[in-house]
């Protein structure tokens, strides 16, 4: 791993990342971004040195054929197969390749868990004005002290040219979902050890509040509204949360509507180690998305860059022909339906703050180049043995420039259960609105009653 680290820094004259002690990205630094060098993101333009990672060449923008807006995704790569599958017998072979966390999933299911890897597509891009405003808020932008908060915020990546571990992950936090707003509804279900499941389906509306006309407070980053529409029992209940940028000079704000008790509560615990809604205690809520939230209980390290097997354009988990039942196994989902493909990412470790509290005390993130999503993270426990794995499945929506999670899932390695969420096979038609435009009344402590009664 070392290696190919050390390699992937120099080819981005970024060798001494290790010491952290980088200023703001420079006009100088800020010029190459669209070059021949680097991408408008900040990834490498050209492949890797033995032709398994190709160069980035603008993402996949045409549509593929069949294709018609509004209509589900097509797969833009179903003539695709397989180059080899990963098993329990051969793991070792390609070891350089997985994380600890995926390697402990060839022998916590040797005889089922399977990697079949496809050749590597960097689907990923975004519209064009994106990239405009990531090129000139790259010298501007600035992390407040301690690094829980940005300031002089213009673009959805902040730091398009990383110096430290916490810029790579506020570049997730705040990656390019949709210039405005963004309606969705899936399933979540935790699943029990013997492949027993019971879904709970969620409608979200989210509006990205920086960039919306009329935000009532311009530190705001995001507001969020999570209602749950099956099944019966917890048919209602809504969460209301407002994300803001500089998390230091106001925090996460975030409310329950309980449709039981009709009732709106404060939520303080919907941060950090807080249990994730309706998870059966599988998920934290700083889970959700792979990880979100203020990064301030956390020492965050920029690694380096490795090549890495990441689960990449699962365009077959969206078919509307399968069930749910079809992709959620004992143990884990269908090797049938996931694709791997090989990947520069970004690794970042986190360790727990002398004094902070939380379950993890250490996580591994492994941040994809093109995208700047979370594809991949390792969980260790207090003790430092590896607890669970985490894998976010990629897709891009390139009717809309929208590389996001397809779905997450997040396995525990001891008790053998795991957590599926994002899935929408049996939802009818596409489940995501990219031109939703909410009124930021919708989303606040008091429309949560109204919310719930929908």
């Amino acid at each position: 791993m070392s290696v190919s680290i050390i390699r992937t820094l120099a080819a981005v004259g970024l060798s001494a990342v290790a010491t952290l002690a980088f200023a703001k990205t420079t006009p100088e630094q800020a010029a190459r971004l669209g070059g021949p060098e680097l991408t408008p993101m900040g990834a490498e333009r050209a492949g890797n040195a033995d032709g398994s990672i190709p160069a980035w060449d603008g993402g996949v923008k045409e549509f593929p054929p069949g294709y018609k807006v509004g209509d589900r995704l097509v797969d833009p790569f179903k003539d695709d197969k397989p180059l080899f599958t990963i098993t329990a017998e051969n793991a070792d072979q390609y070891k350089e390749f997985l994380s600890p966390g995926q390697q402990a999933m060839f022998r916590r299911y040797p005889d089922t868990y399977k990697m079949p890897v496809y050749p590597t597509r960097r689907s990923a891009f975004l519209p064009d004005s994106e990239y405009a405003l990531i090129k000139e808020g790259a010298t501007s932008t600035d992390l407040v002290p301690g690094g829980n908060g940005i300031v002089n915020f213009r673009a959805a990546v902040p730091f398009p040219i990383p110096n430290e571990g916490v810029e790579v992950i506020w570049n997730h936090i705040t990656r390019y979902r949709t210039a405005r707003g963004v309606e969705r509804r899936y399933i979540q279900a935790p699943v029990q050890a013997n492949g027993s499941f019971s879904p709970v389906l969620f409608e979200e509306q989210a509006m990205f509040a920086n960039r919306v006309e009329g935000n009532p407070n311009p530190n705001r980053l995001m507001v969020f509204l999570q209602r749950i529409l099956a099944p019966a029992r917890l048919e209602g209940d809504v969460l209301l949360v407002h994300e803001n940028i500089d998390q230091v000079a106001e925090p996460r704000s975030a409310w329950i509507y309980n449709a039981g008790q009709r009732r709106v509560r404060r939520a303080p615990n919907i941060a950090y180690d807080g249990p994730g809604t309706a998870s059966d205690g599988l998920r934290t809520a700083d889970d959700l998305d792979l990880y979100n939230g203020a990064p301030d209980r956390y020492d965050w390290e920029l690694v380096g860059k490795q090549e890495l097997f990441i689960p990449y354009n699962a365009y077959p988990l969206r078919r509307g022909d399968l069930k749910y039942e079809d992709i959620i196994k004992a143990g884990h989902m269908n090797p049938d339906y996931l694709r791997y493909e090989k990947h520069r990412v970004w690794v970042v470790e986190a360790k727990l703050k002398e004094g902070a509290r939380h379950i993890y005390a250490r996580r591994t993130f492994y941040v994809d180049e093109d995208s700047w999503q979370i594809a991949v993270v390792d969980h260790y426990d207090g003790r430092g043995e590896l607890w669970k794995l985490k894998e976010g499945h990629l897709v891009v929506h390139y009717q809309v420039g929208v590389p996001w999670l397809s779905t997450e899932a997040l396995h525990d390695l001891n008790s053998g259960r795991y957590l599926v969420l994002g899935l929408d096979n049996e939802e009818r038609g596409y489940a995501y609105d990219f031109d939703y435009i909410g009124s930021f009344e919708d989303f606040t402590p008091s429309a949560l009653r109204r919310a719930g009664r929908r």
